[in-house]
């Protein structure tokens, strides 16, 4: 058993790989509270979820003689290769949010070594989370990071949650680059050193994501929600990068497919000094869109399957445009709105994204009428 000491969670995949182990632990609540910690598992470099997981849980454990623990930090070996993995990076102005979560220290000895100039912010690691809660997905809890940017005239602002695998920006204004918008952007420095490569988003992205990708000669692929599916979804249709709406981003090379964010933010340093224009710049090209946060909806664990079921059926009758891969997600000329089922709560999941406010009160009143058909109202 090597213990590495405290550090984001994908720093312990990174020593799976680095020191030839047979599997890792990471003992994490994510941005979760306090009391919801749990583990994060890995058999060599497969992620240990689901009916795997369930098999692992259901076997008899067996004592083995012999064995051993010791400490085995890996922060140094793990900056070293991040920097290897990751070259051409202009000297940028860049602020930092770690959260006072895990991946603090680390991203202490990653600034030392970039160049440019570089404001960190709450790197010291605590599990109160003083400043503000590490989820980078929620524009309320990157207000600290805004206002650093805009106040040191920076290039733009990296956050990351509380075990360092999900990753939130915003531009030289203070505005956010959601999640989908910036894989767009890696999206679109990756096509231009591989033409036709696929590209996987889940299903809550823009649709502004799926038609840019395919008019830049990129192959789209639309996949279920969650981190581990989104990576089982690329190994499918061998895509070369993806990612979901919460900030998680995987690229199939160079970093083994993990959903590390501090790898992620090279990339995306990478990808602006080699754009020659600014995220603010690439915010405002995309086509603008109108759209509802993500709402959760409570429902009883018994009614979830069934009344994402029932939905369906009604719109299969009326003809409707429907994309299934994760839940429904029902495709109109005015634009998309989305019904799942939670995978943690339960709760039931929707999101709807127009091209104005008229459309998007179209699209949010369809929404709510299938619901009421269900017995269930936002």
């Amino acid at each position: 058993v090597h213990r590495i000491g405290l550090g984001p969670t994908p720093m312990m995949a990174f020593a799976v790989r680095h020191l030839n182990l047979d599997g890792g632990i990471m003992v994490t609540a994510s941005h979760n509270p306090p009391n919801e910690n749990g583990f994060k598992l890995l058999l060599g470099s497969e992620r240990i979820h689901g009916a795997a997981l369930q098999s692992l849980a259901a076997r008899s454990p067996l004592r083995a003689p012999g064995g051993c623990a010791e400490r085995r930090p890996v922060h140094t070996a793990y900056v070293d290769q991040l920097l290897e993995q990751v070259s051409g990076i202009a000297p940028l102005k860049v602020a930092w949010d770690a959260g006072n979560g895990a991946a603090g220290q680390v991203l202490e000895r990653l600034a030392e070594r970039l160049p440019g100039q570089h404001v960190l912010l709450n790197v010291d690691v605590d599990g109160t989370f003083p400043a503000h809660h590490p989820d980078p997905a929620v524009e309320a809890n990157m207000a600290q990071l805004k206002a650093a940017v805009r106040y040191g005239g920076c290039d733009l602002g990296i956050a990351f949650d509380g075990d360092g695998d999900r990753i939130g920006v915003v531009d030289s204004e203070g505005e956010m680059i959601w999640a989908d918008q910036l894989l767009l952007f890696l999206a679109e420095d990756l096509l231009r050193d591989r033409p036709g490569a696929t590209v996987c988003a889940d299903v809550k992205s823009s649709r502004v994501f799926f038609e840019r990708v395919r008019a830049l000669g990129g192959r789209a692929s639309m996949c279920p929600s969650g981190y581990v599916r989104v990576r089982d979804a690329m190994r499918a249709c061998g895509a070369a990068l993806g990612g979901e709406l919460s900030g998680h981003v995987f690229y199939a090379d160079g970093w083994d497919g993990t959903d590390d964010a501090l790898y992620a933010a090279l990339r995306l340093l990478r990808a602006l000094s080699r754009s020659g224009r600014s995220l603010s710049d690439f915010r405002r090209s995309l086509p603008a869109t109108v759209y509802t946060p993500e709402r959760r909806i409570a429902c009883p664990e018994a009614r979830k399957a069934a009344v994402v079921g029932e939905v369906s059926e009604r719109l299969e009758r009326a003809g409707a445009r429907v994309e299934r891969c994760d839940g429904l997600r029902v495709e109109t000329d005015d634009g998309w709105w989305l019904l799942r089922a939670s995978g943690t709560e339960s709760k039931l999941t929707c999101r709807c994204e127009a091209s104005d406010a008229d459309d998007l009160a179209r699209l949010e009143a369809q929404l709510r009428e299938q619901l009421a058909l269900s017995g269930l109202a936002i």
